[in-house]
């Protein structure tokens, strides 16, 4: 399949907000995802090709959340294999379906993601040691059941992690927010890997983008927005119904 210089350039930009969305508020894979069933990326593929970049994306976040020491080695040592276990087998199941299907089960489950980056999070406040089934049931069962999810679909996932740590470990949510980082990371990976086994991944699309994703996420963390969180969160909602909408009339009309 071929694209033309301009469909390149409109993904890259894309990406780019998406990214710098993402680092600040959450959500760019409502804009990525989408974004490339709208060029014209058969579904299956657009999973692959999108996991690639935000496999990249998510990757410049968590060098900053190693570097400023936020990150709890040993809650990543739990979860880290059932991260990739459970993204790699919700990859192989999506992979299993048709494109069809897979077109129509991505636009009903886009809202998921919509829920998840937009529970708010800010002025809650935990904190408590965790426990021995912290380490050998709770954590292991987030990674495992959230990492299928993303494997599956995708967009979200961070968030759900950053609330499933927070609500279930009760960990402290700048902690929650740090370690969700790695396991996004790790599912990410599991799920790559699963669509390159495939065949599903256009790697001359997917490279540009994830450069621009890559960019975003530096430039939004380095930014820091603190009171622009709401706007670029209305900012977000307002590109995917936009997307959603013409979605639903490609795979539904």
């Amino acid at each position: 399949m071929e694209f033309s210089i301009f469909t390149i350039v409109l993904l890259c930009l894309a990406f780019f907000i998406a990214g710098f969305i993402d680092s600040i508020a959450g959500g760019g894979g409502l804009i990525t995802l989408p974004s490339l069933l709208f060029a014209g990326v058969p579904p299956q593929f657009a999973l692959g090709t999108n996991k690639l970049a935000s496999t990249f994306g998510t990757g410049t976040a968590v060098f900053n959340f190693v570097r400023s020491k936020k990150v709890n080695w040993k809650v990543v040592g739990f979860g880290i294999a059932f991260s990739l276990i459970g993204s790699f087998i919700g990859s192989k199941t999506v992979l299993v379906l048709s494109q069809e299907i897979v077109g129509k089960v991505i636009i009903f489950m886009l809202p998921l993601g919509v829920i998840a980056t937009l529970i708010p999070r800010k002025g809650i406040v935990s904190g408590v040691e965790l426990t021995k089934k912290d380490f050998y049931f709770t954590i292991p069962m987030i990674c495992l059941i959230i990492g299928f999810y993303d494997g599956f679909f995708g967009p979200g996932t961070g968030s759900f992690l950053t609330l499933a740590f927070f609500f279930f470990t009760k960990m402290k949510l700048i902690d929650a927010t740090a370690n969700a980082k790695v396991f996004n990371l790790m599912s990410n990976v599991g799920s790559l890997t699963a669509f390159i086994i495939g065949g599903k991944v256009f790697f001359l699309l997917a490279l540009p983008i994830a450069l621009a994703n890559m960019a975003g996420n530096f430039l939004g963390s380095r930014l820091a927005i603190k009171r622009g969180e709401g706007v670029i969160k209305f900012f977000l909602i307002f590109a995917f119904i936009m997307l959603l909408g013409s979605l639903i009339w490609k795979y539904y009309f």
